[in-house]
């Protein structure tokens, strides 16, 4: 079956491009190919610097022939009724239509419509001009002569050719010829820009990456990443070190090379003063380099690793020699800031310690948070007053977390988070550090950003818990008073995330702090924190249904540590055949209470007759009857104390109780006493049920 190739080539792509446009490449011709009746095998996208490239194979040579049926109007019908059947499904005269009958409707006439299967090859050629055209960069441009025109093409950078070759492997494919805007499609293509020379004409996919690779081009971007990678480790081994590994910065550096060369370069020890923090956001920012780490110090070593895009005839000597500059002009930079940022800040040196200083000049500048919500300075009183009551509920010292708080926005008024905004709290908690602040306040600073999203790491030091509650809070309860919540996709202040911290904080720290005791705290903030946890935990793999049954009992749901502990324990309660049983028995009985409460018009959640259910009952609803007595108050004593599991084992001892009720007992009984009482001796079980849950919303 024959191979489609397609390769893009031009100038650079920017790299943060690079992997979506492969992906909308593949998507675009794969299911363009599909809606016209050419199923395939499998398809392959690569992406260079100066390439988007595609294989699709297994393709069939031509489409399928296809024959449709068109009902058309009945026997007798008006001839303009006649007319526009013959119209619409291509038919000389009627009596190329045949007459089918339907009982109901009688006779009426149908056209039989032979669509022909088309070439494959023409089918390309019909598509790929228009998915190029409308290929959606995040920023495009024209360009030459055709420029002037806004129906001209529009790419990334300017298109200097297309590769588009079909057919089997065991001939030579043929070229699918088209034309976008004066750019002819062929079999050629160019290597490397500086160490390669001449037009490549190329095949299949196998003989593309090998000619390519022959042409110092790496045509596959995991393949260069591994290079990169393996690379760099070695180089670094080889001279002692190790490598910083950075997945993000990998992934930008192989979208720059199209032939991945590592090379080392060094700067002088004086610039290892500066935190490892900032060497290496300087080195990253400025000059996409990795930096090293000395294994016997655990601290960087005055090293870096650059990715060239070509082997250069000295060994790379001029290229590290250029960075090697570059990025110690900006590390003399970062030193200055790192320095200027421990002395006394001018018109402010009354103030305190250096952080002091700048706390003072932010509140002095009157920066606004939130038009509505004041400056950054208000905010700050906010959340030292917030950690100061929240601090004795976490085990954290009242004084050291309000002291926290006061100096946690501080180093965005510094130099080095001014430069590099990427490190705000890690500087604070150095910077309060050096000026002798306590140990815990310099660790709240730094975390109590955190987290700030479902990998990072929670704060577990007391005194960062209770100011990074209160940073969050404050934030959640803020925007909740000046009614501005999230609406759809849109979450422009990131409340989402920052109530996942907050359930974060709480859950994984196991923390007793039931959210309606913080000030400003609403029910439909509730209800948000709700809709968050059922997103959390649907993503550890829990049941939604569980997470709505527990959260239907409505007992303590703003404790938000309870709240999971009993879905926990509900889940296990589940997994086990008495609690199977026992849903399934329960949720009959809620069945039961519910079409008969409806059809009497009254409630039968009152206490059942001991008397009748003594005289009257049978053997089976005098045993369920006992056991619930006990087992309701049970269960409530074991909620009451937190021992949730416990609470299920007692309700997971009803089992076989339920299960001989509703074998052996009639409710509806004839006697209407004795009817009334057994619907109460169920109410009595969804009570003793829902001292954990609302088993009604439980599914299965």
């Amino acid at each position: 079956m024959p191979d489609l190739l397609i390769e893009l080539f031009g100038e650079e792509i920017p790299a943060r491009m690079q992997a979506d446009a492969a992906g909308h490449l593949q998507k675009a011709v794969t299911n363009a190919l599909v809606e016209r009746g050419c199923l395939y095998e499998g398809a392959r996208a690569l992406v260079t610097p100066r390439r988007l490239a595609l294989s699709v194979h297994g393709l069939p040579v031509a489409t399928p022939d296809i024959t449709e049926e068109r009902k058309g109007p009945r026997v007798g019908s008006p001839d303009g009724a006649i007319q526009g059947f013959l119209k619409a499904s291509g038919l000389a005269s009627i009596d190329q239509a045949k007459i089918e009958s339907d009982p109901k409707k009688g006779e009426f006439y149908v056209a039989v419509i032979e669509k022909p299967g088309r070439p494959t090859a023409e089918v390309i050629a019909e598509i790929l001009p228009a998915i190029v055209r409308s290929f959606p960069w995040p920023k495009s441009m024209r360009w030459g002569a055709a420029s002037t025109s806004t129906a001209s093409l529009r790419w990334v950078r300017p298109l200097h050719s297309i590769v588009c070759t079909f057919g089997p492997e065991t001939e030579d494919p043929e070229v699918i010829r088209f034309d976008i805007d004066g750019i002819a499609s062929g079999d050629v293509t160019q290597g490397h820009r500086f160490m390669a020379s001449g037009p490549i004409k190329v095949k299949r996919l196998d003989d593309y990456v090998a000619k390519l690779e022959a042409a110092n081009v790496v045509a596959d971007p995991e393949a260069r990443k591994s290079r990169i990678l393996a690379d760099a480790q070695n180089l670094c081994f080889a001279q002692g070190y190790e490598l910083v590994e950075d997945e993000g910065l990998l992934n930008e550096v192989a979208g720059l090379v199209e032939w991945p060369v590592v090379l080392m370069g060094d700067f002088e020890e004086a610039f290892l003063a500066i935190p490892d923090e900032v060497i290496r956001a300087t080195i990253r920012a400025n000059q996409k380099c990795f930096v090293v780490r000395d294994p016997k110090t655990g601290r960087l070593a005055s090293r870096f690793v650059l990715t060239a895009n070509l082997e250069a005839r000295d060994g790379g000597k001029a290229i590290v020699a250029g960075n090697e500059k570059v990025i110690r002009a900006r590390l003399a930079d970062a030193l200055y800031f790192y320095q200027t940022d421990q002395r006394p800040l001018p018109d402010f040196e009354d103030k305190g310690k250096p952080l002091d200083q700048r706390m003072a000049k932010l509140r002095a500048l009157n920066v606004v948070f939130h038009e509505k919500l004041g400056t950054q300075g208000e905010r700050v009183d906010r959340i030292k007053a917030l950690a100061r009551e929240i601090a004795p509920r976490v085990g954290a010292d009242a004084g050291l977390a309000e002291r926290a708080a006061e100096l946690a926005k501080a180093d965005l008024m510094t130099e080095v988070v001014g430069e590099f905004p990427e490190v705000q709290g890690l500087m604070g908690r150095k910077y309060a550090l050096l000026q002798g602040e306590a140990e815990s306040v310099a660790i709240a600073i730094e975390d109590h950003y955190r987290p700030q999203g479902p990998n990072d790491r929670v704060p577990t030091e007391p005194t960062a818990i209770a100011v990074a509650l209160a940073d969050k809070l404050d934030t959640l309860t803020g925007f909740w008073r000046i009614d501005e919540k999230p609406t759809g996709s849109k979450d422009p202040f990131a409340l989402r995330r920052a109530a996942l911290g907050v359930i974060r904080l709480i859950v994984e720290n196991g923390l007793k702090l039931p959210l309606s005791s913080i000030p400003g705290f609403t029910a439909d903030l509730l209800a948000f924190f709700h809709d968050r946890l059922k997103v959390s935990l649907r993503e550890k793999g829990q049941r939604h249904d569980l997470v709505d049954a527990v959260l239907a009992s409505g007992d303590r749901n703003d404790d938000l540590l309870a709240v999971v502990r009993r879905i926990e324990a509900l889940a296990e309660l589940l997994a086990t055949e008495d609690g199977k049983n026992l849903l399934a028995g329960t949720k009959r009985a809620a069945n039961i209470l519910r079409i008969e409460e409806k059809k009497d018009g009254v409630s039968y959640d009152g206490a059942p007759d001991a008397a009748l259910i003594h005289a009257a009952g049978l053997p089976e609803e005098r045993a369920l009857f006992g056991l619930l007595q006990s087992a309701a108050g049970h269960a409530r004593d074991h909620v009451a104390r937190e021992d949730f599991a416990g609470a299920m084992k007692v309700l997971g001892e009803l089992r076989p109780a339920v299960d001989a009720f509703f074998d052996k007992v009639t409710v509806n009984a004839e006697d209407p006493a004795v009817r009334a009482n057994r619907l109460r001796l169920l109410g009595e079980l969804r009570t003793a049920t829902a001292a954990v849950a609302d088993f009604s919303r439980i599914e299965g």
